[in-house]
């Protein structure tokens, strides 16, 4: 991850995953406020995902498909399309023994 001092996103994979999540929302015309009382989450922690400054758990990130009403399956897809690779496959390399 290169270094940006504007920046607190703990990973690029985290900074895109937000970006999705940010993209959903706007899409839904609703502000992270909305968002997070549709999910059961604060606002603020809404925000925090959407920087990609935290590390959302598997149920986090069902809670805020129910708050976005999409399936999980469509932020894995939306997130492999901008990372340009299936969820994993930079990681299977690395388990095979291979370099990244």
């Amino acid at each position: 991850m290169q270094a940006n001092p504007t920046s607190r996103a703990i990973s690029d994979e985290h900074r895109d995953l937000g970006v999705i999540v940010r993209q959903l929302r706007a899409r839904h015309a609703i502000s992270q406020e909305d968002l997070g009382y549709r999910a059961g989450l604060h606002r603020n922690y809404v925000g925090a995902i959407e920087r990609g400054e935290i590390n959302p758990t598997f149920r986090t990130l069902l809670t805020l498909c129910t708050g976005l009403d999409v399936r999980l399956s469509t932020v894995l897809r939306l997130y492999e399309q901008r990372r340009g690779a299936p969820v994993g496959a930079a990681h299977a390399a690395e388990d095979e023994g291979g370099e990244r």
